[in-house]
């Protein structure tokens, strides 16, 4: 029945909601609902740490992979500054279209560009991604979503160039993926990985984890399981 339905959403132009925030999907862009990882990183994004900075410094957020939109509206809503970026210009268009349609102009910027490109010199407080499951070179703008060559590498080596100090990234991994090579690549530059949410759906795992400059690994991220209900 899951494949049913996916298949009469899937590459369709849809209307989805998501506690209440309307998202349009475009054909060509990753849908955060049906495939459930962007919903769910979107759901477990921190608050930023109240501050008595000026304006000028509210707490920024860089949605990486923006796809929708969707990690980039839920942190507006938490209270960041955000900038979205994606590779692919239909999920560019798709989320400006979303940024619109939740009234969020102010609070959320969509850049076209690979990785940390159109944000260099600038640095956040959270940086949240939703990465490619999959190694291999991506058949179409949509299969971006998919499967990537090194993203993972390209990702963690650049992080540390755009985290403010304390700042940390937020990243949803699945089992139904490579899963374990993806923390070892994380790990392997010397980034500190720990798991903060997960939810078993039984067919797959998801897991977010928190991801922050440091020189240990520590022995949970080997697990990649949800964490206990609390």
């Amino acid at each position: 029945m899951r494949h049913q339905l996916i298949g009469r959403r899937y590459r369709r132009l849809v209307l989805e909601r998501v506690d209440g925030v309307p998202l349009v999907i475009l054909p060509d862009v990753f849908n955060p609902v049906l495939l459930r990882s962007g919903a769910f990183l979107a759901r477990n994004l921190p608050a930023p740490v109240p501050s008595r900075a000026p304006d000028s410094m509210r707490p920024r957020a860089l949605d990486m992979g923006t796809g929708s939109g969707i990690g980039a509206i839920f942190a507006a809503r938490l209270g960041y500054q955000v900038v979205g970026v994606d590779l692919n210009p239909e999920a560019v268009r798709c989320a400006r279209i979303n940024v619109l349609l939740n009234d969020l102009e102010a609070r959320v910027e969509i850049h076209s560009g690979d990785m940390f490109a159109p944000v260099a010199g600038q640095c956040f407080d959270l940086v949240a991604f939703n990465p490619p499951f999959f190694r291999g070179l991506p058949s179409d703008r949509l299969d971006q979503a998919w499967r990537a060559p090194d993203v993972i590498e390209r990702f963690a080596a650049g992080l540390g160039q755009v985290l403010r100090p304390g700042g940390e990234a937020r990243i949803v991994l699945s089992t139904d993926g490579e899963w374990r090579a993806m923390l070892d690549a994380l790990a392997s530059f010397g980034l500190v990985v720990r798991p903060t949410a997960g939810k078993d759906y039984g067919n797959e795992v998801l897991t977010v984890y928190a991801v922050t400059s440091g020189s240990t690994r520590p022995a949970a991220v080997s697990d990649g399981r949800p964490l206990p209900a609390s």
